[in-house]
């Protein structure tokens, strides 16, 4: 099978399998309510940036075949976190007067990602 065709196929799989999981979580976490910030996608976000950056490592030292990335990295990981709906969050905030939680929201998950990622990646090294 041609390569590229391949990894278009991994990422359409893992994509359809992340969706489902990023649906899944925001059901058990409950309907958002009238919380002022966005915690379910907050979580997501976070989780899947940690996963991530945990993933990285185990690949890098396991020697992990390279469809793993396409399937996993940019498919599930990419269906299951969703960079659309925090932007999409942080404008209504904003549209609705709650300028500061959208600032702070905005950065919270942008030092919150990064931290995540870097905690999946520390960890790795630690432990893997």
């Amino acid at each position: 099978m041609n390569p590229h065709l391949r990894d278009v196929l991994l990422v359409a799989a893992g994509g359809a399998l992340g969706s489902v999981l990023r649906y899944g979580a925001s059901k058990l976490a409950g309907p958002p309510g009238d919380a002022a910030v966005p915690w379910h996608t907050f979580a997501v976000n976070v989780t899947g940036a940690f996963v991530l950056g945990l993933l990285i490592v185990a690949a890098a030292r396991g020697g992990w075949p390279g469809w793993w990335r396409p399937l996993v990295g940019v498919g599930v990981l990419g269906g299951y976190t969703t960079f659309s709906t925090f932007s999409l969050e942080v404008v209504e905030l904003a549209l609705h007067g709650a300028g500061w939680t959208a600032a702070a929201y905005a950065a919270g998950s942008l030092v919150a990602g990064v931290a995540g990622a870097a905690s999946g990646a520390l960890l790795g090294r630690a432990v893997l």
